[in-house]
């Protein structure tokens, strides 16, 4: 399991909090879905980011971030290769209200990055869509909803999924300035890196498709 900045004993409380706090709505400091014509930026959404090994923060220490949004105004993405815990979909259910919820199994419980540790988001396939869904790129989407976790749980959700507490995001022009300085590599979007590969070695399997790439 990756490395992380914080203890395990943190985590696990931040993590309910996210269940309990953050599911239901997209906050109001969590960045929206943008409007189908709105322009986005290099990289775009649904490519990922590769932290180099130049990144001290360890924050971002060998971290692979999905983008789910950028434009003139700034970056959000999720990182996808902290896993924290396999937890109960009705555990985290109940921690967000749900007092006696029928879903059943599991679900992988990730660090999605230092901002808003309060707000839980489910990243998963496209082929799934709320109302309030964040459509990416056609093949992966993100939707910060408990009713996202009740399908999950009763075999009517994605194919694929994980549910992150927190994000990675940028100011307007900082994610630009910190390609420029070779602190994030990019490559096209990989639904095997974000979904499927052991998470322990999706950072070098990245690198490898990068190298593959240029």
């Amino acid at each position: 399991m990756a490395k992380f900045g914080i203890g395990r004993a943190t985590i696990m409380a931040l993590y309910l909090a996210a269940a309990a706090l953050g599911l239901g709505a997209v906050g109001r400091d969590t960045p929206a879905p943008l409007p189908e014509d709105k322009t986005t930026a290099d990289p775009r959404p649904g490519e990922l980011l590769i932290a180099s090994s130049q990144i001290a923060d360890p924050r971002f220490h060998h971290t692979v971030i999905l983008v789910l949004r950028h434009d003139k105004d700034g970056a959000f993405g999720i990182v996808v290769n902290r896993p924290i815990a396999e937890r109960p979909i009705a555990e985290l259910l109940k921690a967000a209200g749900d007092k006696d919820s029928d879903a059943e199994g599991s679900i992988g419980v990730f660090d999605g990055g230092p901002v808003q540790r309060q707000k839980g988001f489910v990243v998963h396939t496209a082929e799934y869509r709320r109302p309030d869904t964040l459509a990416v790129d056609g093949k992966v989407a993100m939707t910060a909803s408990k009713e996202t976790l009740r399908d999950i749980g009763r075999q009517q959700g994605p194919n694929k999924y994980f549910f992150a507490f927190g994000y990675a995001g940028w100011g307007a022009g900082q994610l630009e300035g910190e390609i420029a300085r070779r602190d994030w590599l990019t490559i096209p979007e990989d639904a095997a890196l974000v979904f499927d590969e052991d998470r322990d070695t999706v950072w070098e399997h990245a690198l490898a498709r990068r190298g593959q790439d240029l």
